[in-house]
């Protein structure tokens, strides 16, 4: 059980790092898969991201996930507020009983500074480009918002 990292925030909100090492059967065990994803490496990731919720908050309700228009899950009956995030060999997930939350997990790579036109305007840009670690925290924050 990779359990990379774990972190109660408060005793109403918690985050979770997985390291991805099992195969989809292990997931599918107890994680209904309801999206088509086609892709066998975004099916994994997917899988594993929905794993850790209950991990988080055993009577997390997995069937209750509904996807919004703008293509975020949510609780409708907002029992929890949830993200969840992966890149490569790790799903992250955060889940409060509370408060909206967010959470984005990246790998480090120069794809983000080519495609930072996508997501920053003109001024950010110029201002950000020539340091990648803010690059690289803009992307993460305006992805969760």
């Amino acid at each position: 059980m990779p359990l990379f990292y774990q972190h109660n925030i408060n005793g109403q909100t918690k985050l979770g790092i997985w390291h991805i090492t099992e195969p989809e059967s292990f997931f599918l065990e107890k994680v209904p898969l309801k999206k088509d994803v086609s892709h066998p490496a975004k099916r994994l990731q997917h899988l594993a991201g929905r794993y850790l919720l209950p991990y988080l908050f055993a009577d997390f309700p997995l069937e209750e996930i509904l996807i919004a228009d703008t293509r975020k899950p949510f609780l409708q009956s907002e029992k929890y507020h949830f993200s969840v995030s992966h890149a490569g060999q790790f799903a992250a997930a955060i889940v409060s009983s509370r408060n909206r939350v967010g959470v984005d997990i990246e790998r480090i790579t120069t794809r983000i500074t080519a495609i930072s036109h996508k997501f920053l305007h003109p001024e950010e840009e110029h201002f950000l480009n020539e340091d990648y670690n803010h690059l690289l925290e803009q992307w993460a924050f305006k992805e969760k918002i």
